[in-house]
């Protein structure tokens, strides 16, 4: 396939060859998509999705090469930007998330700095929730300054809040809906509405949710970003990430990615296409879990608070009703004490695994501040309201009074 007359030579490098497969049709459904978008079969006609363990790809002539190169002609030159199992990845997911296109990256936090690095230059300004993943802190307030983007954190969920802080040279507005670890929602169009008034892209982290409970596109979000190591692959097998959104934006994180180099191997892409298929499944039944769990907790004398959107009590209960199918897997919980108490109810854990991932099906427990949170400063996790005491469990797929059981012993302690 050779390039039509005006069109973009870096979209042709992504575009796998026509032969390859069908197109899907973007009337199916959320779980046809899940195992039948993207796929690209070989002269082989393989029923899986096929695994390209490749570094390059050979080409017919001299004169080929240099076409492939340049983008005249369409194909895979080389594996640190173009792969077929890549590819098929990111057709998959930019048909779930209803974008179109998907750049994948080696990790969520990969996907973050690839968008950052495409969209910004020195000078520029980043409005960015106070409550989001420590890493994601650390890039925007540690690292970021030194090429000359600054980031002002707001500690409210309140758009108006968002939109005193936009300045004349912001170009990105993030959040992460729900939060990390606090699962704060923040409303999606009307940060979208916000941050176009003042010429900014609005940029969602949809981590907690996936495309199977949420769809940020949908509410006027620019670009959706993954840790595609969590809910994507949901078994805790390998790192990745993705970037979703419209073609004119995610073509320039692909031109960063091309050249920097922060690229998924195809291993992880493959693994992560076959978790894909299960996606919705797996979020429906940990959600019913976790909403099953967060109850409990609410009853339990020893807790002071619990975080989770599907619970009446969470503050945006109402919001994350109409954004998302459910209140997802994760279930932040306050206890009474201090870090010593909160440990006791970590250590006396048998079942649940201690451990800072989250996704997976196997359900996992952390004391976010002194794990995920605990670079930033104290000052820091205070604004973010990152407490001591406050633990956060990610529910997998054990069942309901096993996990009770679990926390119950911990509990008992204190």
């Amino acid at each position: 396939m050779r390039l039509k007359r005006g069109e973009n030579p870096v979209a042709q490098l992504r575009r796998v060859f026509c032969f390859w497969g069908w197109k899907m049709d973007k009337e199916f459904d959320l779980d046809t998509l899940a195992v039948r978008a993207g796929i690209r079969r070989s002269q082989f006609n393989e029923h899986a999705e096929a695994l390209y363990l490749t570094s390059s790809f050979v080409f017919d002539n001299a004169a080929q090469a240099a076409a492939r190169f340049s983008g005249e002609e369409s194909g895979f030159v080389y594996g640190r930007f173009s792969n077929p199992t890549v590819s098929m990845l990111q057709e998959r997911l930019a048909a779930l998330e209803g974008g179109e296109a998907c750049i994948a990256t080696a990790s969520g936090m990969a996907a973050i700095l690839s968008t950052v690095m495409a969209l910004m230059k020195g000078g520029e300004h980043i409005v960015a929730s106070q409550g989001i993943f420590g890493a994601t802190q650390q890039l925007f307030g540690g690292i970021l300054p030194r090429f000359g983007i600054d980031t002002t954190f707001v500690a409210s969920n309140d758009p108006a809040a968002f939109r005193a802080s936009l300045r004349p040279n912001t170009k990105l507005v993030f959040i992460e809906t729900p939060s990390n670890p606090l699962t704060e929602v923040f409303d999606i169009a009307a940060l979208a509405e916000i941050a176009h008034a003042g010429g900014a892209l609005l940029v969602v982290d949809n981590c907690f949710c996936s495309p199977a409970l949420q769809r940020p596109l949908d509410y006027g979000a620019d670009l959706v970003i993954h840790s595609a190591t969590k809910y994507l692959d949901g078994q805790g097998r390998v790192l990745g990430g993705a970037v979703v959104g419209r073609e004119e934006l995610t073509e320039e994180v692909f031109k960063f990615l091309r050249t920097a180099g922060p690229s998924i191997s195809p291993f992880n892409a493959w693994i992560i296409l076959k978790g894909l298929e299960t996606l919705r499944i797996r979020m429906e039944a940990q959600s019913a879990t976790a909403l099953e769990l967060a109850r409990w907790l609410e009853a339990q004398p020893q807790v002071v608070r619990v975080h989770y959107p599907g619970l009446p009590s969470h503050p945006q209960h109402a919001l994350a009703k109409r954004q998302q199918k459910s209140g997802g897997a994760i279930v932040s919980f306050e206890v009474r004490g201090d870090r010593a108490t909160a440990w006791k109810v970590v250590d006396a854990t048998r079942l649940i695994s201690i451990t800072a991932n989250l996704g997976d099906t196997k359900s996992t427990i952390t004391h976010p501040a002194s794990t995920t949170h605990g670079r930033i400063s104290a000052e820091a996790r205070a604004a973010a309201g990152i407490r001591e005491t406050l633990l956060r469990v990610a529910v997998g797929l054990e069942s309901v009074p096993d996990l009770q059981a679990d926390l119950a012993r911990g509990l008992a302690l204190i």
